[in-house]
């Protein structure tokens, strides 16, 4: 007789229970999707601010940097590389205003597409150049201090041009394929963002994911030479104040926060970017993930991407820190006392001619910052 009953009992509690797993799930969901609202609210406000303050920090610093190094004569490899480095950043800064309609929304369809090909790929190359120009800028300077009397033929002005023209010729070749294999018609995601992996071809999506693993070599490699070399540059000044037996420390203090400035400034802005970018390239090549997991690496690329692009505006620093003849033309500038004529070409000839002459190691360590 009470059969029925027990299994009524155990009918409604089922179905309770169930109904509370029911009710337990949509509340999962419906935070995921508030979650996902928010995310997309951050990239689409946020980020086109941060970007837009970026830009106009960077425009007027790197047109400043040219127009100081442009009226400086390439009579070194070092201000070769400067030079180049100036370039790829006024060429980033150019692409960044097209970058801050995308990401907030605004424009058409036409122009979203021709940032997906065109004006994002030209950010990440000359991201990709400065990049190598930095790696290239840490070998020139520990060559400057083992090899000080330019017996070596990387430190001639025309093998550094020439190894210059190859940067760029390569980045550029590698990152061609990704404007021609974009050849799709764009379409949106599921967050009502532009979507440029969709506008690629299945070729197009796999050079994709190898660019990026290319580009991972080429950030983990210059950041290891980087490292090799400053190493032996710091270890080398000290073993110069050394053997000059200079009684005060201030020279290398200033020498060791130079070499702490250059790398420093390359792996904050840079490191954070390749740690989250594998994560987010694979969910653009490999399909959508659930639980808003691509959105969520998409937030994380573009915290990092802006740090590094940050960058831009921090590679002033750079030229402010290690090249005298761009100090001394920037300090004339602000404090509008012109320098003497000649004074460009004659400085550079006076600091070849110091390194020449002056064969004591405190000479050739003192050469490290000062080209």
């Amino acid at each position: 007789m009470c059969r029925p009953q027990v299994q009524s009992n155990r009918q409604s509690v089922n179905g309770s229970s169930g109904q509370s797993w029911d009710v337990r799930m949509n509340a999962s969901q419906q935070n995921a999707s508030m979650q996902c609202k928010l995310d997309n609210k951050i990239s689409s406000v946020v980020f086109p601010c941060l970007y837009s303050a970026l830009f106009l920090a960077a425009i007027v610093l790197n047109c400043l940097a040219a127009w100081i190094f442009f009226q400086i004569r390439s009579s070194s490899t070092f201000v070769v590389y400067l030079k180049n480095v100036v370039v790829a950043d006024l060429l980033m800064t150019l692409s960044v205003p097209l970058k801050v309609l995308t990401d907030a929304g605004i424009g058409s369809t036409t122009l979203r597409a021709f940032y997906c090909r065109y004006t994002g790929v030209l950010f990440y190359t000359t991201m990709y150049i400065s990049i190598l120009l930095l790696g290239l800028i840490s070998l020139d300077r520990y060559l400057k201090i083992v090899r000080p009397f330019g017996k070596c033929a990387l430190q001639r002005v025309g093998v550094g041009k020439a190894v210059c023209a190859g940067v760029w010729v390569v980045m550029v070749a590698f990152a061609l394929p990704n404007v021609i294999l974009s050849d799709r018609e764009f379409t949106v995601g599921r967050s009502k963002k532009l979507k440029c992996s969709s506008m690629k071809s299945d070729l197009g999506l796999r050079w994709h994911e190898g660019f990026n693993y290319f580009c991972q070599v080429v950030f983990w490699g210059t950041l290891v030479v980087m490292a090799i070399c400053y190493t032996f540059i710091s270890r080398k000044v000290y073993e110069s104040y050394r053997a000059s037996r200079s009684s005060s420390g201030t020279a290398s203090k200033r020498t060791k926060s130079k070499v702490f400035v250059v790398v420093g400034v390359f792996f904050v802005c840079f490191a954070p970017f390749h740690l989250a970018r594998v994560p987010y390239t694979l969910t653009q090549t490999r399909g959508p993930s659930a639980h808003c997991w691509d959105q969520k690496m998409y937030l994380a690329k573009e915290i990092t991407l802006w740090l590094s692009a940050t960058n831009i505006c921090l590679d002033p620093l750079i030229y402010v820190f290690l090249c005298r003849v761009f100090r001394r033309k920037l300090t004339a500038t602000l404090c509008r006392k012109p320098l003497a004529n000649g004074g460009f070409e004659s400085h550079t000839e006076t600091s070849t001619k110091q390194e020449m002459s002056h064969m004591g190691h405190y000479n050739n360590a003192n050469e490290f910052a000062s080209d």
